[in-house]
């Protein structure tokens, strides 16, 4: 549930407002313009089993927050090293908040999954088609953010015609998500790791507008498995992170 309100906090000799309370993190605006993101232990689910794909808070797990934030911080600092735009500034882990740099939604907000197996919603949809866990080339699928409606699949005309996301900037979005879910495919598999899947969000940041990646990129985000067995939040931040 969205809650907008002139409700002000203080960090050090910063004021925040809070502008946005989501289900696992609530978001600030500071006084030089940026944002704050400040992680929360709760994460998606249902009937308090954790579910990436869910669209509402399943269950809280003690420290989740902290260790999501750690792997987003690790892959965010990757990928700027890289070279791909993202809205990540610094983090500070002991006080679970990461600063960011605005930006600006398509539409009301999308999702964007890449998946190299066919597991969860996409196998719920499919499932006269495809076999479960078989493998899928980099599969990438739009959803809109809306709990109302169970966050829908939208396909690249949809988004053109109802003005969310133009076909050019819909191209730019789906080889930048090929391109950072192999990044951190190829980063999991370092660790004997491997990723089904993965939900990214981007937004528009600067004067010109720029497609970049927002959000966080944490294990509540994603599916990994290492020998066959699924992985919890948790203990993937703990075998990424680990020497």
């Amino acid at each position: 549930m969205v809650n907008r309100g002139a409700i002000y906090h203080k960090r050090g000799v910063d004021l925040m407002k809070l502008v946005y309370k989501g289900k696992t993190k609530d978001v600030y605006e500071l006084e030089d313009g940026n944002y704050l993101l400040k992680f929360k232990d709760d994460v998606t689910g249902e009937d308090g089993v954790f579910d990436p794909g869910a669209n509402q808070v399943g269950l809280t797990i003690e420290g989740a927050g902290k260790a999501g934030l750690r792997l987003s911080k690790y892959f965010f600092e990757l990928l700027n090293e890289k070279g791909i735009p993202t809205h990540y500034i610094d983090a500070n882990i002991d006080e679970a908040t990461m600063t960011v740099k605005p930006a600006s939604h398509f539409g009301n907000g999308v999702e964007v999954i890449c998946r190299y197996r066919a597991v969860g919603s996409f196998i719920r949809r499919y499932g006269m088609y495809a076999k479960e866990g078989q493998p899928l080339d980099a599969f990438v699928e739009v959803t809109l953010k809306d709990d109302k409606r169970q966050d829908p699949p939208i396909s690249e005309d949809a988004l053109d015609m109802l003005g969310i996301l133009s076909k050019e900037e819909y191209k730019i979005l789906k080889e930048l998500t090929q391109k950072i879910s192999g990044i951190i495919k190829d980063e999991l598999a370092k660790k004997g790791i491997e990723l089904y899947d993965i939900k990214l969000e981007f937004g528009r940041i600067g004067e010109d507008k720029q497609i970049a990646l927002i959000d966080e990129i944490s294990g509540g985000n994603m599916r990994a498995y290492k020998d066959g067995k699924y992985i919890e939040p948790l203990e993937l931040a703990k075998l990424v992170l680990e020497d």
